[in-house]
Parts: structure tokens; C-alpha cells; sequence
């Protein structure tokens, strides 16, 4: 059987890793948002050097109302100001007949279509916070053509000053799709739009969209969403990765040993890619109480709970946590 070798010609040694970290929502006991525990996870993120992201996957986007949604803007504004991400989520559903026209299919499946309207709404509110949005996909967007798709991303950058895309497996979500190189290409040559977050959860495809990036706008950010293949920040990936909410301190004294080519980096991203496996293995959403375990054992949240629809873990994986608490903090020297 013929092996890949690895692409040993984008490893780009002694880089600057641009890091952002999806901040995970706690919960308290009584099923209430932990809001101080929120507050003190965005602090400690920015103060770590990596920019926090809120109302992403990990801050439970899909399962919050919008008040929280709003809420957990303002709150994030006026800790770090201006320098976070937010996601620009909208919620279609393809078996919700108000959003189609009369007999327009994709298949059995109703097309939704890309609701500008409802993607500017979420910008703006964003944007008055200073912060850049996430462009989450949805059905309306996904099931556009190709050229469709650039041209709700055209739509998007006309009324925003920048953005960072969202390509997203059906395995997280099932209005995800991976894009084809040429719209890839499309979003590179739209100007505000400054990277785009890649979650397929393959090397092969992330290593395209790393040439494609270098050979025609290498100014853009490929944002690596592999929580199972963090090193991918060694062949030119930035990331904003549910993973490093874990440990914000130890991702960013990782991507400062990258950069000065100190190979205890190798050590230190090997623990917590093991944290990775361990925390993202099926189902893969209850990642999320594995954070909350995992800070809590930090003694950085009071609690483990979670949203309540969303899955958990045993409470025998805390010991499993800790011992990879102590392996982090052993490799890090603290």
C-alpha cells in the first residue's frame, strides 16, 4: 500500500502561531450560566496571549437563546474589548416550509435559501462590540451552488469590514459542508474575508487549502479545527480550536516554544493532543463536560455542569483528566 509522506516542504519552522480559543459557557449546579467563571475563562484566555472566540460550538451557539447570545457579547466587550471572535450563527431548518419557495428541492430535501437579512443581523451585533465574526454555515448557505456560495460570502463582506469563514463537517453538524478548492479559492480572493476556520478533520484536505493559501494570498489565515491533529500548526495552520479552552495557558506556551524553535514543543503538544483524543472521542459533542471537568479540576470553574441538552461523560473520566492534568503541568514545568 502506497503512504503519503509528509509534506515536509510546508513545515515553516520558527513561526508566529495565531491562536484563538473557543471559550467554553459553565454552567453552575442549579443549571444557571456560571457568569463569573465565564468571565474570569475570557481574562485568563486574552491574558495567555490567545485571542478568546464566544459563541462558538463550545460556547453551545445552537442550544442558547439570543438574549444569552447577546449577553455573552457584552459581557466579552467589556472584559477584552474589541480583541475577540464571535460566531454569526443562523438557524434554518430544511424541514421548516416557511423559509423555501413552493416547490424548490434539493433532492427530497426543501432548498432553504441564504438569509442575508438574518447572517447581517448577527454581524452588526458583533461588530458593535468590536469583535470579527465567525460566519457559521447553515442550511440556507450550504445548499447554495458553488458559485452561490461565493456570492452570499460577496454579500457578507459588502456589509462587513472582516470576517473569518467557517468550513464545517457533516460529523459536527449536518448543515456543514467542506467546500471544493475552487469556492475555497473564491473566499481567498474576497478581501475581508481573513481566514477560514477548516473542521474535516483531514490532514490531506487542510494541506490543499495550505498551498492553495501560499501560492495565492499567503496573508490568509487557515485556521485549523483538528482537535484530533493540533500539530498542524507546524505546516503553516493557525487555529481556533475548542481544545485549547482546556488549557489556553499551556496552547499558547506551546506555540511560543514553535517559535523559538525550542523542540520542547514536540513533548508539549504531545499531551495535549493525547487531552484532544481523549476529550473528543464519540460522541464527540460532550467534549464540552470534558472541558468543564477538566477546568474544574483546575480550579478554574466551580462546577462541571453543562447546557442540559447537551451530552456527558462519565464522571470517572475526571480521574483519567487529572492524571493529564499532571502530565500538562509536568511539561510545562509548573
Amino acid at each position: 500500500m502506497n503512504q503519503l509522506p509528509p509534506p515536509l516542504d510546508l513545515i515553516r519552522p520558527r513561526r508566529q502561531i495565531t491562536g484563538i480559543s473557543a471559550i467554553l459557557l459553565p454552567f453552575t449546579e442549579s443549571g444557571d450560566i456560571d457568569w463569573g467563571g465565564f468571565a474570569f475563562h475570557v481574562a485568563r484566555t486574552a491574558d495567555a496571549g490567545l485571542t478568546p472566540a464566544v459563541n462558538m460550538d463550545t460556547g453551545y451557539v445552537n442550544l442558547i437563546d439570543d438574549a444569552t447570545r447577546h449577553e455573552v457579547l457584552r459581557r466579552t466587550a467589556s472584559i477584552v474589548g474589541g480583541n475577540f471572535a464571535a460566531g454569526a450563527f443562523v438557524k434554518d431548518d430544511p424541514v421548516d416550509m416557511g423559509i423555501y419557495a413552493p416547490g424548490e428541492f434539493v433532492g427530497s430535501i426543501p432548498r432553504a435559501y441564504f438569509n442575508l437579512r438574518a447572517y447581517m443581523t448577527e454581524i452588526e451585533r458583533i461588530q458593535a462590540h468590536g469583535g470579527t465574526p465567525v460566519i457559521f454555515q447553515s442550511y440556507g448557505l450550504t445548499h447554495e451552488p458553488p458559485d452561490g456560495i461565493i456570492r452570499a460570502y460577496e454579500a457578507i463582506a459588502a456589509g462587513c469590514d472582516r470576517f473569518i469563514a467557517f468550513e464545517l463537517g457533516t460529523m459536527f453538524a449536518p448543515f456543514g459542508k467542506i467546500y471544493d478548492l475552487a469556492v475555497y479559492e473564491g473566499l481567498l480572493n474576497i478581501r475581508a474575508c481573513i481566514g477560514a476556520k477548516h473542521s474535516s478533520l483531514s490532514r490531506a484536505l487542510e494541506w490543499d487549502r495550505l498551498r492553495l493559501r501560499d501560492r495565492v494570498r499567503p496573508d490568509f489565515k487557515v485556521f485549523t479545527g483538528n482537535d484530533l491533529a493540533i500539530d498542524m500548526v507546524m505546516y503553516g495552520s493557525d487555529y481556533l480550536l475548542g481544545l485549547s479552552t482546556f488549557a489556553p495557558d499551556a496552547f499558547a506556551q506551546r506555540d511560543a516554544l514553535w517559535a523559538a524553535g525550542d523542540p520542547a514543543f514536540y513533548e508539549l503538544n504531545d499531551v495535549l493532543q493525547y487531552l484532544g483524543m481523549f476529550a473528543f472521542r464519540p460522541p464527540v459533542p460532550a467534549y464540552k463536560h470534558s472541558a468543564a471537568q477538566f477546568l474544574k479540576l483546575r480550579g478554574w470553574l466551580a462546577s462541571d455542569h453543562t447546557h442540559p441538552r447537551s451530552p456527558a461523560r462519565s464522571e470517572s473520566d475526571t480521574a483519567i483528566l487529572s492524571r493529564m492534568l499532571n502530565d500538562i503541568a509536568a511539561r510545562m514545568g509548573t
